[in-house]
């Protein structure tokens, strides 16, 4: 068969190579730059607000310098520039824009081979227009996930303001105001939403109103809209060279063409195909080894909307099958009884792997790989000897192949039993004495790595020691009890021992404890009574001096007898403070033993480097301790210390040396004893991953030295004539260097003349202590803010601690905080911080032993990065026993992924990709693994930064989909030509539906996987529509899960029939509890009757009668029953018509109807002579209204249509007003009064005439009065004043009054003159009123 490759047919359009791009883009793959070799033109103008006016065009190069540009208008030669030097840019200068000068413009630059590409057209259009913006889109460049289109608009202007709008929409989609002529409108993560029709228009930000011509539309069409194919591999995935393959794509729809890509070579390995059916093969006759890669394929339709991407298949070209590991969980030795895993790992998906045990013809289970996993298991429960052996595992492939097996590695099984169960004793005794320790011995005839010791009354952690002694204290009472002991041996690290036989200590308790405190009642009473014989024979010798002599002789015989009770009561004291007095009465005699011996250890404030300074401190459990002794290798006082108050003493060393490097001990001394000498301390110089020098002294001088390891024949080093001394360094102590060293000198010229080797020297690094456990409190995965602590905890007691980060030191705790028993620190972070993330781990230490790392904590932080998406592989529904790979794709590469399971504190698994995507297996999952998932992402590089957490995923672990429930929105009663969606919803996401209708073998309409709401839209909807359907889901990949389908609905389309009419009985208002009957009158008979009430989307009742009404009867009903009510009917079979919708009918649930509005027409304000309307309203029909006027005791007006006329008779119309009503049929219910309603006197057009008439006439008559007073007191000034004949005024004043007087008085009247009025003394003149 020949393969169709697109090359060799019609050239394919640019939706399918954009669909090429995303696919490059999905798979991170670096897609191909595009170098343009066309110029750039665009449009520059210096007046802003009249562009037209003077016009420069401007054309640039878009690389590279020239010599000449040319610019071409209407495809003509216009003119063209040769600059004074190159540049890659020049201008053509144009001027006003007239209509001589409007056209296409385009422009060319001169390279070495000619003329460039023209550039894109630019129209220049009449004055008063902007130039058509040139519309096209291009591929995102940077690997981004899916596929991002950027749409980029060129509108010829510098600093326009574009705008992007889509058809459809009034307004824009997008607006931006670039610096240049270039507008990038991005569009990411392409959805079926996307498509549509686009168009850019520009303006000018100064002039808003002065916009562009449209641009060209351009049409965006995304693929990916149809389901994934399943690509498999015939005979198989694994070929020779030279073989014949066959690679099978199929898709769920048929006439599709399907496409073949291999990603090792994207733009060449493509191969097309368009069959018959919905599947296509593709052959290849002869492999060879450049065949081999990851190939998936897709289908697309005639409009190049394509599918999505399968599953990548891997197809290996190989003459080697790959090779096989085989691992054993937890360790290839185990113990009879326990469980074991073998984890068979290789390269290869989609191949059985076979598991073989030697000595056995039979493959002993076949495990199937055709999941994504590169992990198998196999298990062996509850083990027995003959489960020992050796294991392997290898492909086992179901074709023929010529392919040669590779070998493979094998693990040979060891079952072993538990060790011999130990001894336990205890010293001095089994029974507790007040204030004194047992110290339980657990021994065993054979080299221990390590003893336990387990308390079987009281949940506590076990001890564990080295040497097997472990001190028992009685504080309180808590140390008695019965105890047992195990052991485990270094060949077989994680196998314990049988316990040894159970041992029982006891406390002082009943009679000891009552001999005890009578000893102590005895000791006082003698002490008592020999104060009072003292007393006695005081008494006495102070009478003898006052007693006749005749009485001498009795008080001699007294004194005598007084002083043999005093040396009976003294020997009796030392008797009993000897511990002979009161041994009758103990049942056990105390045995003197010798001072305990000590406690040695020692300390340094250098956590990471202990050699560099050191000091010994040695403890006594006795109190008497006066002083301490240190003393090396069993020889030679060193030191000694007085005894502080906590009984212990420090000798400091300093840096650790070579000269230090030996076995301490300490002794205690008190007044009369020596104690026991304490446990062994070796102090050693060799440290593992330090270095270490070996000195070799020889007896001659200029001699060679070298350097033998036992086991090995030619020396490990070897170094020249160097004097008597050499020195062998070895740069980093590992667990190799361990050995038996030896050293020998030889002669410098050949031939050689050796010594005998030296004495053996024995290398042995001391084993450190096991890692600690070490966890976080909470998740590790955490917000900014939140508070985090480290638990860092070990078995062993008295240790310290010390927090890393990244590899640093950031915190340590002294082993003085810890408490007894078991060791263990907190270290609290408050406030997590971004920097705060990180790698943690923890060590602890006694100072000479260091524990190795504990296993790290991921700190991650997170809300700094998008959120990613995780999807379920095949499906979030899976049966148990299964397999399922959860995906979590990122917004960037090279990350590090985590998955989440929700009520988890840790993340179940970690896996670092190179890509933008991890893929997480969940073997065989059971019950327990339902629940909600998600994932993060975090760079480990800066302080585990990480982004969002996922949106949930939940996992469904049944064998049965669960049931979706199917709604119309807005209803299921749709007028004709409406539109209506039809909702399949369901509690499992990630998983597409399918819409069934009743009758019809094919489904309706596909609802794909790519969207998870369900959504089914049904536009402008007839009567075909109408029918019953279902939903039910429709996983797009092949599972034996059961599915149910939904509850069914039926769809109903109004508006074919005359509507009905809905009455309600007794009434439209009922009381609560009451019964009401709803009917609904058609125009056919034997039609479905559908109640319907507003705000829900099902319809209430549904009834068949068999006349021509449907009467819906509702027993009971309550306030939740008010509403608004219509029905419809419909025919049940053909044509299926239904009616219109009635007339809505309100419905009251109440006591007591609502109350009414009062409204007043024309308004509330008499006028004169008119009268006023009050209209009392109500929300129910058939009523009659009452209007009432306060003041007035019985209703003044009743009407049935609630209109009231009101007029103003000698003002009586005055006042407040309110309404009610009754219903008919209920007389006696009256509704609650309306809001009041106030009626005002007259203010009309007539009265504000008259009153403003009124206040023109006062005004004029205020002005008139002012205007009087004016002049009235202007004439008051100028009248004389008249004064009396002995006055005191001259002459000229009198004469000028008169002359004045004169002159108004009488015009033709004569006056004298000033001289003949000047002589007189008096004059006395009438003066005129």
């Amino acid at each position: 068969m020949t393969l169709d490759r697109p090359g060799e047919g019609a050239t394919m359009l640019r939706t399918f190579t954009l669909l090429l791009f995303c696919i490059r883009l999905s798979l991170g793959m670096i897609p191909i730059a595009m170098i343009q070799s066309q110029p750039e033109l665009w449009i520059e103008t210096n007046y802003p607000q009249a562009p037209w006016e003077n016009i420069t065009l401007w054309c640039k190069s878009p690389s590279r310098i020239s010599s000449k540009f040319l610019l071409l208008k209407d495809k003509t030669q216009m003119t063209w520039i040769r600059p004074s030097h190159k540049t890659f840019q020049v201008s053509f200068p144009i001027g006003a824009l007239t209509q001589s000068n409007t056209g296409l413009y385009r422009c060319c630059y001169w390279k070495e081979t000619g003329w460039s590409e023209p550039s894109k057209v630019l129209e220049l259009e009449a004055p008063g227009q902007l130039p058509k913006p040139t519309f096209w889109i291009q591929a995102e460049t940077s690997p981004l996930p899916g596929c991002n289109v950027n749409i980029l608009c060129h509108g010829w202007l510098q600093d326009l303001v574009f705008m992007l709008f889509k058809e459809g929409y009034a307004e824009p989609v997008d607006y931006q105001v670039p610096t240049g002529t270039v507008a990038i409108f991005s569009i990411a993560n392409m959805t079926p939403e996307s498509e549509g029709v686009y168009i850019c228009r520009t303006h000018i930000q100064m002039l808003p109103t002065l916009w562009s011509e449209p641009s060209n539309p351009l049409k965006l069409t995304v693929a990916g809209l149809y389901p994934k194919p399943t690509l498999t591999a015939y005979p198989g995935p694994i070929m020779a060279p030279g073989e014949s393959l066959n690679l099978r794509c199929q898709g769920p729809i048929y006439g599709m063409t399907f496409a073949l890509v291999r990603l090792e070579d994207l733009e060449k390995s493509v191969y097309r195909k368009r069959p018959l059916k919905n599947e296509a093969y593709f052959f290849f006759r002869a492999l060879k080894i450049h065949d081999a890669g990851h190939y998936l394929c897709f289908y697309y339709d005639g409009s190049y909307r394509g599918s999505l991407l399968n599953d990548i298949l891997k197809i290996w070209v190989t003459d080697t099958f790959p090779k096989t590991w085989l691992l054993a969980q937890p360790s290839p030795v185990v113990q009879m009884g326990q469980n074991v895993s073998l984890w068979c790992r290789g390269p290869v998906d989609g191949v059985e792997l076979a598991f073989y045990k030697k000595g056995e013809d039979k493959t002993l289970q076949l495990l199937d790989t055709t999941s994504i996993s590169d992990d198998e298991l196999f298990f062996r429960n509850n083990v027995t000897y003959s489960d020992a052996g050796i294991y392997s595992c290898h492909y086992l492939l179901s074709w023929n192949t010529s392919i040669r097996m590779s070998s493979h590695n094998t693990v040979e099984f060891v079952v072993v039993d538990k060790p011999p169960k130990p001894s336990l004793s205890a010293w001095p005794s089994t029974v507790f004495k007040l204030g004194k320790v047992i110290t339980l011995q657990c021994r065993v005839p054979q080299p221990v790595l390590e003893f336990c010791l387990e308390w079987e009354e009281r949940a506590t952690s076990p001890k564990f020691s080295v040497d097997g002694d472990f001190i028992i204290s009685n504080v309180e009472g808590k140390g008695t009890g019965t105890y047992s002991c195990s052991y485990r041996i270094e060949a077989h690290l994680n196998i314990w021992s049988h316990r040894s036989e159970p041992l029982k200590l006891m406390g002082p308790a009943g009679f000891l404890t009552w001999n005890y405190v009578l000893n102590e009642a005895i000791r006082l009473s003698l002490i008592m009574q020999l104060v009072a014989l003292l007393l006695v024979v005081l008494w006495i010798r102070w009478k003898c001096r006052r007693l006749r002599i005749r009485e001498a002789w009795l008080l001699g015989t007294a004194q005598g007898v007084t002083m043999l009770f005093i040396l009976t009561a003294l020997l009796c004291c030392a008797i009993s403070f000897a511990g002979l007095c009161n041994g009758v009465l103990t049942e056990e005699t105390e045995i003197i033993m010798p001072t305990p011996k000590p406690e040695l250890w020692a300390e340094t404030n250098f956590p990471l480097a202990p050699w560099k300074n050191l000091t010994l401190w040695c403890r006594s459990p006795s109190g008497s301790t006066k002083e301490f002794v240190l003393l090396k290798d069993g020889t030679g006082w060193i030191a000694t210390r007085p005894a502080s108050e906590q009984v212990r003493a420090a000798f400091p060393l300093g840096a650790l040396t070579q000269s230090h490097t030996g076995s301490y001990h300490c002794h205690s001394w008190e007044e009369m004893a020596v104690s026991e000498p304490s446990e062994a301390l070796e102090l050693v110089g060799t440290v593992r991953g330090q270095e270490l020098q070996i000195r070799c002294k020889g007896w001659l001088a200029d001699m060679g030295f070298a350097l033998y390891k036992e086991g090995v024949q030619e020396p490990v080093q070897q170094l020249g004539a160097l004097g008597r001394e050499a020195v062998f360094t070895i740069q980093r102590m590992e667990d190799k260097d361990e050995g038996n060293y030896s050293c020998r000198t030889h002669t410098e010229k050949h031939p050689f003349k050796w010594s005998e080797p030296s004495e053996p020297l024995e290398l042995v690094i001391k084993e450190m202590y096991p890692k600690p456990l070490f966890k976080t409190w909470a998740s590790p995965v955490v917000t900014p803010g939140a508070r985090v602590t480290f638990n860092c905890s070990t078995p062993h007691q008295q240790m310290s601690f010390i927090l890393y980060k990244d590899g640093s030191e950031i915190a340590s705790s002294d082993r003085s905080w810890a408490s007894p028993g078991a060791s263990a620190a907190h270290f609290l972070i408050i406030s997590v911080g971004i920097g705060d993330g990180g790698n943690y781990s923890c060590r602890y230490y006694d100072f000479a032993i260091w524990s190795e790392p504990s296993d790290p904590v991921e700190l991650v932080v997170t809300e700094f990065y998008p959120k990613p998406t995780l999807l379920a592989q095949p499906g979030p529904v899976v049966l148990p026993g299964k397999n399922v790979t959860l995906r979590c794709q990122g917004a960037f590469q090279g990350m590090r992924f985590a998955l989440l399971q929700e009520g988890t504190q840790v993340p179940l698994q970690f896996q670092s990709a190179s890509g933008n995507v991890a893929d997480f297996l969940l073997h065989t999952v059971g019950a327990d693994d339902s629940g909600n998932y998600s994932c993060v992402y975090y760079e480990t590089t800066m302080s585990n930064r990480g982004s969002y957490l996922s949106k949930p995923l939940m996992i469904w672990v049944t064998d049965t989909f669960p049931k979706p429930w199917l709604f119309a929105e807005p209803s299921s009663v749709v007028p004709m030509g409406q539109n209506v969606t039809l909702w399949c919803q369901g509690p499992v996401h990630g998983v597409g539906y399918i819409l069934h209708k009743e009758i019809e073998a094919t489904s309706v309409q596909l609802w794909g996987s790519i969207s998870n709401d369900g959504a089914f839209p049904i536009t402008n909807i007839s009567g075909a529509n109408i029918g019953r359907y279902s939903c039910c889901y429709h996983p797009d990949w092949t599972s034996p899960i059961k599915i149910q389908p939904s509850n069914t609905l039926e769809l109903i389309v109004t508006g074919l029939l005359p509507k009905p009419s809905l009455l309600a009985q007794p009434g439209p208002m009922v009381a609560p509890g009451e019964n009401m009957t709803l009917q609904c009158q058609g125009e056919l008979p034997d039609s479905t009757f559908v109640l319907l009430k507003k705000g829900t989307q099902e319809p209430l009742r549904q009834q068949r009668p068999r006349g021509y009404r449907a009467d819906f009867w509702m027993p009971a009903v309550s306030s939740e029953d008010s509403g608004m009510y219509s029905c419809v009917y419909y025919l049940d079979s053909a044509p299926f018509a239904a009616s219109n919708h009635s007339d809505s009918l309100e419905i009251w649930v109440t006591d007591k109807p609502p109350k009414p509005s009062l409204s007043a027409w024309p308004s509330t304000v008499f006028k004169l002579g008119k009268d006023i309307t009050l209209q009392c309203r109500g929300p129910l029909p058939g009523v009659e209204f009452v209007l009432e006027h306060d003041g007035e005791e019985a209703p003044q007006q009743f009407s049935e249509d609630g209109d009231f006329v009101i007029d103003n008779v000698e003002g009586k119309g005055i006042g407040n007003y309110s309404c009610s009503y009754r219903l008919q049929a209920y007389p006696d219910i009256w509704s609650e009064p309306s809001d009041p309603l106030e009626l005002v006197g007259a203010a009309g057009p007539a009265a504000q005439e008259c009153t403003v008439g009124n206040i023109v006439r006062s005004t004029l008559i205020v002005v008139v009065v002012v205007a009087l007073g004016v002049v009235l007191a202007i004439e008051w000034k100028k009248w004389p004043r008249l004064r009396t004949r002995g006055s005191e005024t001259d002459g000229r004043d009198q004469t000028i009054a008169l002359e004045e007087c004169n002159q108004e008085g009488d015009l033709g009247t004569s006056t004298n003159s000033p001289s003949s009025i000047s002589q007189g003394t008096s004059v006395e003149l009438p003066v005129p009123i």
